[in-house]
């Protein structure tokens, strides 16, 4: 092996994601009959036309009566794409699946054979000091709490959220939770079902592990109101037109969904780790390189204060400078989370 001195990051490196989540479909029904839910029928998403008013800031220069009252007498006519529940029901379903697969840490692409072989060394220390218990545990909460709802779990009077494991297309087990029994800031609270949780937890470290074939399906219920809006991912259209919806919704064969990166990120918000200011607590964030939170425009893992992934890694196999025990479960969770993170050119 070359000498640790002249060792360099590789310019080629990639990592697979192992965390694998499917699209998630939504389906309505009423709460009574959750353990019928396979015969809910699909949401669809239609449009809607309808005449807005003006209530953007206006620059100075527009604020003069008579041009607001003359900008106010056009209509601003829009069609969106919309989402609801049925008049009949009152209850939002959402599954997906996911696959929880082994080898974290391993490069699916390296070109420096000495590199790869120093990155094993520690990713091989790490897993023999700590394993992948505590990672594990705060992806089964998020499980559990049904963050992957997103603006589908603001203001619901119930949500249950059902985890099955999966083998040869039979559910094995299934684990029940009140995901509004969990909290979303702190993953040492208790729910209403730690039993369950934690065996959660341990099928989800066996996967990372590589000891055991993880499929699992999660199906989430929200209790939000009969006839109430639901909300898919929303498309992002780069080549807009005059005339084109103002906003499009997500859709698989005619079913609202949601887009499969959106139910990662919200498995994947379990950074705790990153560096906080004096009296503010932000709760958990997505894990990121550099803790990027894009609702916020803030990064919280600034590289100047050296706490970004890329300084982390390369002190830790570049220079043997080992993370606090919380940094290194963030860079092992970056490696799962995935991407490509080679020198750059």
């Amino acid at each position: 092996m070359a000498k640790q001195e002249t060792l360099k990051t590789a310019s080629v490196l990639a990592f697979e994601r192992k965390l694998d989540v499917s699209d998630a479909l939504m389906f309505a029904g009423n709460w009574s009959n959750r353990q019928d839910a396979d015969n809910w029928q699909p949401i669809e998403v239609r449009e809607k036309s309808v005449r807005g008013t003006i209530s953007n800031r206006l620059k100075t220069k527009d604020q003069d009566p008579a041009k607001l009252d003359a900008a106010i007498e056009n209509p601003n006519l829009q069609t969106v794409d919309v989402a609801t529940l049925p008049s009949e029901a009152d209850t939002l379903m959402l599954r997906f699946t996911l696959r929880v697969l082994s080898g974290a840490g391993t490069p699916s692409a390296c070109n420096n054979a000495d590199y790869q072989q120093k990155l094993n060394e520690v990713i091989t220390g790490y897993v023999q000091q700590h394993g992948f218990a505590a990672l594990a545990h705060r992806y089964a909460t998020n499980l559990a709490n049904g963050r992957f709802l997103w603006r589908n779990r603001v203001g619901v009077e119930e949500v249950e959220v059902q985890v099955s494991h999966l083998k040869q297309g039979v559910r094995e087990h299934t684990w029940d939770f009140d995901a509004l029994s969990y909290s979303m800031r702190d993953f040492e609270a208790t729910g209403n079902n730690e039993t369950g949780l934690k065996a959660l937890s341990e099928l989800i470290e066996f996967g990372l592990a590589g000891e055991q074939h993880v499929l699992l399906e999660v199906t989430a219920f929200a209790r939000i109101g009969a006839g109430q809006e639901v909300f898919p991912s929303q498309e992002l259209i780069l080549d807009k037109g005059k005339g084109d919806k103002s906003r499009t919704l997500y859709e698989v064969q005619g079913i609202a969904g949601m887009h499969s990166q959106k139910i990662g990120n919200a498995l994947r918000t379990i950074d705790t780790w990153y560096p906080m200011e004096e009296g503010v607590h932000l709760g958990p964030i997505a894990v990121e390189p550099y803790g990027s939170v894009t609702t916020q425009g803030k990064a919280y893992r600034q590289p100047k204060a050296k706490a970004d992934f890329y300084n982390l890694l390369d002190n830790w196999v570049l220079k043997d400078k080992e993370p606090a025990e919380g940094d290194q479960h963030f860079v092992m969770a970056t490696l799962i989370r995935g991407g490509v993170f080679g020198e750059a050119g």
